[in-house]
């Protein structure tokens, strides 16, 4: 099946003799005990099993997990490594999972952040014991973007494991399995769920190898799992993630434009635009250049502040992915510690009519 098609037909189990054309929410905690029958809903549920199903045909993977969060994804993936084992991921990363490294993992892993978009770097990185590289891209909120094959490729000579966060692309403009990543990460409360009202994470793998059953095994023994009416509304959205996505995709590249050529604008980061440094490798591993981007306005923090009061139809508030505008000025939001300048304004680019965001920004920057 096309993309398209899956996204709409391929997390559709029913098993109910009525047939209905929609798969029902199963709530039920607990199964009656049967031959190879589901047993406890923290270990499986018919809603998870169709939810995991579709994201892992997605991903073009063998297996997937899902989660109650992106972060708790994320951590799963640590929580498998073995103590004392060191990971290498990017310097620009959603600060959750990297505050995660940092916090939870403190005297357990050893970290080095590093630019993923200089190779020689990250070469120069790996210590005897890195057992995981973590790659994000396009990166949050900087839109980085790494060569997935080439670092996948260092990552396989070192007898390292490569995760990749595909949580700005989606499978619908980048496959990170297919240019060799072992694992792939999403916070599926943003461009999966699409609607700002589903909180989830997922792994996809490659392989169902003994590091995919550790991953598992804290999936199932830690319970970080969604709810099924949570799997069941991530199966329903996902059925339009390609038409959303084109839409997001092509307001961006739109909007992109207009603020890299308004007097206002110090910078815009947008892999779609030619300037953009990592625009010849996106445009090698995607097929679209996704719909986030983030800008910097000239006149420092407090302008960037006034210009998000004045607008309209975007929403100042965290997170992205939902069909919506949503805006904020990152670093207010990540903290004291943030490498993200100050000045810097990150957009969820929603699904309204272009015209209005585009009058939006206009008055907003007058």
């Amino acid at each position: 099946m096309k993309l398209e098609t899956y996204a709409i037909h391929g997390g559709n189990i029913v098993s109910d003799t009525e047939k209905p054309v929609v798969q029902p929410i199963t709530m039920s905690t607990t199964f009656v005990h049967q031959p190879e029958s589901m047993i406890y809903t923290r270990a499986n549920n018919p809603n998870r099993k169709a939810l995991e199903q579709l994201l892992a045909g997605l991903e073009k993977g063998v297996d997937a997990a899902a989660f109650s969060s992106g972060n708790a994804a994320g951590v799963a993936v640590f929580q498998a490594l073995e103590p004392g084992s060191h990971l290498i991921a990017p310097d620009d990363m959603y600060h959750g999972l990297k505050n995660a490294i940092l916090t939870i993992f403190k005297g357990v892993l050893e970290a080095t952040f590093v630019d993923m978009t200089d190779l020689e770097k990250v070469e120069a990185s790996f210590r005897p014991n890195t057992k995981l590289v973590w790659v994000e891209t396009p990166s949050n909120p900087l839109l980085k973007v790494t060569d997935i094959e080439a670092v996948a490729k260092l990552a396989k000579e070192k007898k390292a494991l490569l995760a990749c966060d595909n949580t700005f692309a989606t499978p619908v403009f980048q496959n990170p399995i297919d240019l060799g990543a072992d694992i792939v990460m999403h916070s599926s409360t943003k461009f999966f769920g699409g609607h700002s009202d589903i909180l989830g994470g997922a792994l996809i793998t490659k392989v169902e190898d003994e590091f995919w059953a550790k991953v598992k095994n804290v999936q199932t023994g830690g319970g970080a799992v969604p709810s099924p009416m949570d799997c069941y509304y991530l199966c329903r959205s996902i059925k339009t993630l390609p038409y959303r996505m084109k839409g997001h995709a092509e307001h961006a590249m739109v909007l992109a434009n207009f603020l890299s050529n308004h007097a206002a604008i110090e910078r815009v980061y947008y892999p779609g635009l030619n300037e953009h440094p990592g625009h010849d490798i996106a445009s090698k591993q995607m097929t679209g250049f996704g719909g986030v981007l983030s800008f910097q306005v000239k006149e420092g923090a407090e302008a960037a502040d006034k210009l998000i009061q004045k607008l309209k139809y975007f929403t100042n508030a965290t997170s992205l992915g939902g069909v919506e505008s949503l805006i904020e000025r990152r670093a207010a939001v990540e903290g004291p510690d943030t490498l993200t300048p100050q000045n810097l304004i990150r957009v969820s680019v929603g699904l309204e009519h272009l015209d209005d965001l585009l009058e939006d920004l206009d008055q907003g920057l007058k």
